[in-house]
């Protein structure tokens, strides 16, 4: 089993930037893959972007790219989401997640572990 302990997440303004952390803790960590999904109220839970924490593979969502950057420490077992440029449409509860056997990691159902997730609010 993994731990996942989210920060970071806080009121911001359109335009801010915000970094997301991800403090994960087990036997399997390293061959996992870690995943940064949303869900705004009322809507589905969507992928952000994800990271394999081996071999620093990266993949993001088309709403994202260029804007936001995954990224790992692999000392330290902490994920981090660095987002700029944010926007309104970026309010949401983010979550992290992990998982040793994600066959499509767009679909939160492949990953094994959840974090609690972080609210990041932008207001216009």
């Amino acid at each position: 089993q993994v731990q996942l302990v989210e920060s970071g997440g806080g009121l911001v303004q359109a335009g801010d930037s915000l970094r997301l952390s991800c403090a994960a803790s087990g036997r399997t960590f390293s061959r996992s893959l870690m995943g940064w999904f949303r869900q705004a109220p009322g809507k589905d839970r969507e992928f952000v972007a994800a990271i394999w924490w081996r071999t620093g593979t990266t993949y993001y969502a088309d709403s994202v790219k260029g804007r936001f950057t995954i990224s790992r420490d692999n000392a330290k077992t902490i994920g981090y989401l660095q987002m700029n440029s944010l926007k309104p449409e970026d309010t949401a509860v983010y979550s992290c997640a992990s998982g040793t056997t994600v066959w499509n990691y767009r679909r939160p159902t492949g990953y094994d572990d959840w974090g609690q997730g972080t609210q990041v609010t932008v207001s216009s």
